[in-house]
């Protein structure tokens, strides 16, 4: 009995430990996903709606200092000599009041005087240290920045400048206007982003610096080479300058953070959104489990039912015949077993492989005019003819009805052309009355053949289907003739 099942018995060994091994190595690719996930997806999301939620918090200001810098109205005020400063001052209160900004100024390059909302506020001196801003943004090669300092005309207050330069119709510098926000509204904005989206985020300026953090972040350092774990990653997340997301990670304390980083050109910032893995990745990990336990169980049960079933067929399996029962040749299901056999040994030794498709020329006219009986023989006749006309190598079936299937093995195109040819000359002049008592008359019958020569990594359907196109064009040509396939 063990010998008799014990293909099954092996094979249920090899399903089990594959199934094993398959839990074992999903398990991990499905952690390795998760994490995937979290950082191409999870993090960049997060990082768009950040983005976009700062955008009309931060980004705008930058918008409406464009528009200021390029006003005719200050640029034409600015080179007629700032004769009327009620105007410049009724302006930018205007520009404070209509975009809820914590402050708005003007400083010009030629009197140095720095005017905001509410008057003059000082002129601007290069030995003042808090003035070195101005002389800073008079020579920046883009057109604004945007830097965190303390707000003078506010008391002081830390406020995010937009500093916007400002060129005459020459391209000539005059001066720099812009707006500000307050700092502390940032962080506590940030702070809203934060314990919504259960991630730190935060922002470095070109430099590496923290720009803009959150209140609730309290560890976090003065600049990325100062992080732990970031340190690392400080060099490739400032090379960027494309707006497109960085995926990275490191490792904190045993804990792997994920990071997403992108390059906001409108601020000249990066936005880093962090998050741990560990919390995300626990609870999936745990319905994973309980997923491959379950699965596990139908698996075992769907496996005994097989071994059932197998077992309930393998008697009618046996008893099942590999060869035609007329002609005593294989059937063309066996023979399907012997053609991939056949292909892969032909693929292994580099040796050429040949199929030819036989068809008996006008059987109908046989069995309408000489009965099946007679049918029957011409099949019989015509496969003895063929075993005794081929090499022991070769392989012939009986491929259904009047079509008879051979497989040449190390056998090129010409030689397999030369074989056909060959037996269907034998065939056409046998006489099949000699060996029948079912009719007394000389019985001729002619055989068209098709050959084609199986390529490199060509499937079973396709080399069949040219020596039946080859085969179609012996019998569109006259029949009783070989043509083959290139």
């Amino acid at each position: 009995m063990l010998k008799k099942y014990g293909l099954l018995v092996w094979l249920s060994l090899i399903l089990i430990a594959g199934f094993v091994s398959t839990t074992v190595a999903s398990f991990v690719v499905s952690r390795d996903a998760i994490q995937q996930g979290i950082s191409e997806q999870t993090l960049p999301i997060t990082g768009d709606n950040v983005y976009s939620e700062i955008q009309k918090d931060i980004l705008r200001p930058v918008f409406v200092s464009s528009q200021m810098a390029h006003d005719t109205f200050l640029r034409d005020w600015i080179i007629n000599g700032e004769e009327d400063k009620d105007q410049i001052v009724k302006y930018l209160k205007e520009i404070k009041q209509k975009n809820h900004a914590i402050s708005s100024f003007l400083i010009s390059d030629h009197t140095r005087n720095y005017y905001h909302a509410d008057g003059v506020l000082k002129t601007i001196s290069d030995t003042e240290p808090r003035d070195q801003w101005f002389f800073r943004v008079r020579d920046l090669k883009s057109d604004y920045e945007t830097n965190v300092d303390i707000d003078m005309a506010n008391r002081d207050t830390m406020t995010i400048f937009i500093n916007y330069r400002i060129l005459d119709y020459s391209g000539k510098f005059i001066g720099v206007t812009g707006i500000g926000m307050t700092l502390d509204t940032m962080k506590t904005l940030i702070d809203s982003y934060q314990t919504r989206f259960r991630r730190n985020i935060f922002f470095v300026d070109q430099k590496g610096n923290i720009a803009l953090a959150g209140n609730n972040m309290k560890k976090i350092r003065s600049n990325l080479s100062n992080m732990s774990g970031l340190s690392n990653l400080a060099p490739q997340i400032l090379a960027n300058r494309k707006s497109e997301s960085q995926h990275l990670e490191y490792k904190s304390e045993n804990e792997t953070i994920l990071v997403n980083a992108r390059f906001i050109p409108e601020l000249g910032w990066y936005l880093l959104v962090e998050q741990e893995v560990g919390g995300e990745i626990k609870p999936l990990q745990n319905i994973f489990l309980i997923n491959i336990a379950i699965s596990a169980g139908i698996t075992l049960v769907i496996l005994a039912i097989l071994l059932l079933t197998v077992r309930r067929y393998q008697k009618r399996l046996e008893k099942s015949a590999s060869t035609d029962t007329l002609t005593n040749l294989l059937n063309r299901q066996a023979f399907d077993f012997v053609f991939q056999q056949a292909l892969l040994d032909s693929e292994r030794s580099r040796q050429p492989m040949c199929v030819v498709l036989l068809d008996i020329d006008f059987f109908k006219k046989v069995n309408d005019k000489q009965g099946h009986l007679v049918g029957d023989h011409v099949l019989k006749e015509i496969s003895q003819i063929s075993k005794r006309s081929l090499r022991e190598s070769d392989i012939i079936c009986r491929w259904g009805g009047e079509e008879f299937l051979i497989l040449l093995k190390n056998c090129t195109l010409e030689k397999a052309t030369s074989i056909a040819e060959n037996l269907r000359n034998t065939i056409a002049n046998n006489d099949f009355s000699r060996t029948t008592d079912l009719t007394r008359t000389r019985l001729s019958i002619t055989v068209s053949m098709g050959v084609a020569e199986c390529k490199d990594k060509e499937s079973e359907a396709s080399v069949f289907e040219r020596a039946d196109l080859a085969l179609y064009q012996a019998k569109e040509n006259g029949r009783n003739s070989v043509y083959f396939s290139e």
